[in-house]
């Protein structure tokens, strides 16, 4: 069983739903249109991704978002959902620079934003950060595998932990991030058989994208599986709907109808 429609996702239920063996269901949403849809249709957690930058804002990468672009639309997602848990993408150098300026941009998100928890990239170099966020009651989701942050030192959007050394760097990140008071990770884009391994080694939920059926949950860019992205589509990504399409063809109609006088329709003659 998922959570009552009617009850608000808190954090702790999703370390529940891993030990009832219930598979987590995650989104990103950038506005509160499609919040409010998602959280219909029983989402359990939202996403305010820096993916934004790609989806929304129509750059090549997500290093361009900043901490104000992430708090416009954190803001945006709150206030269309009502059951699932908001999680907001912490930028990039928004928790990287230094410990106090972590500290203050996670709160933003929490207390500005209005996000039940923060999610940021790697592993051993962002262990200090994750704990301090902790400590304070920030909770903190992480991401291993392909950080998209990262995407210039790894060459581009490419598979990790590909080879022994690296999954048992992975595996041994995962541990570190729990031991620091994560309460989930994300696992971005790596082996299906290292994903179980992970999965099976920790008690926190692990979300997988791109890395198999065997993590706790699965989390997807709302616009890709939507089909209202017209970009590069990951082929781990499965197509719902061709919801651009459908756009497309009803502005054309619009478009029309304006053209031909059709729209507005004439006044009825008395």
């Amino acid at each position: 069983m998922t959570p009552e429609p009617t009850r608000p996702v808190r954090v702790p239920d999703l370390k529940a739903m891993k030990r009832r063996g219930e598979k987590i269901v995650m989104l990103t949403a950038y506005d509160a249109s499609m919040a409010r849809l998602l959280d219909r249709a029983g989402v359990d957690v939202l996403l305010v991704g820096d993916s934004l930058g790609m989806v929304i804002m129509g750059c090549e990468t997500t290093l361009p978002v900043t901490m104000e672009a992430m708090l416009h639309h954190v803001r945006a997602v709150r206030r269309g959902a009502r059951r699932a848990l908001v999680v907001a993408d912490m930028p990039f150098l928004s928790y990287q620079v230094s410990l106090e300026g972590a500290v203050r941009n996670a709160g933003r998100l929490i207390q500005e934003g209005g996000a039940s928890a923060v999610k940021l990239e790697g592993g051993r170099p962002v262990l200090e950060v994750v704990r301090r966020l902790c400590d304070i009651g920030i909770p903190v989701m992480g991401h291993l595998g392909l950080v998209p942050q990262s995407v210039h030192k790894l060459g581009g959007f490419r598979p990790r932990a590909r080879d022994e050394r690296e999954a048992a760097q992975l595996l041994e990140e995962a541990r570190e991030l729990e031991a620091a008071g994560a309460f989930a990770i994300v696992l971005e884009s790596i082996p299906a058989d290292l994903a179980r391994a992970v999965t099976a080694s920790l008690e926190i939920p692990t979300i997988g994208i791109g890395a198999g059926p065997h993590c706790d949950g699965q989390v997807l860019v709302s616009y890709d599986i939507f089909g209202l992205y017209e970009g590069p589509r990951p082929p781990f990504v499965k197509q719902y709907a061709r919801l651009g399409e459908l756009m497309v063809e009803a502005a054309r109609a619009y478009a029309e109808d304006v053209r031909q006088g059709r729209f507005p329709p004439p006044e009825e003659q008395a």
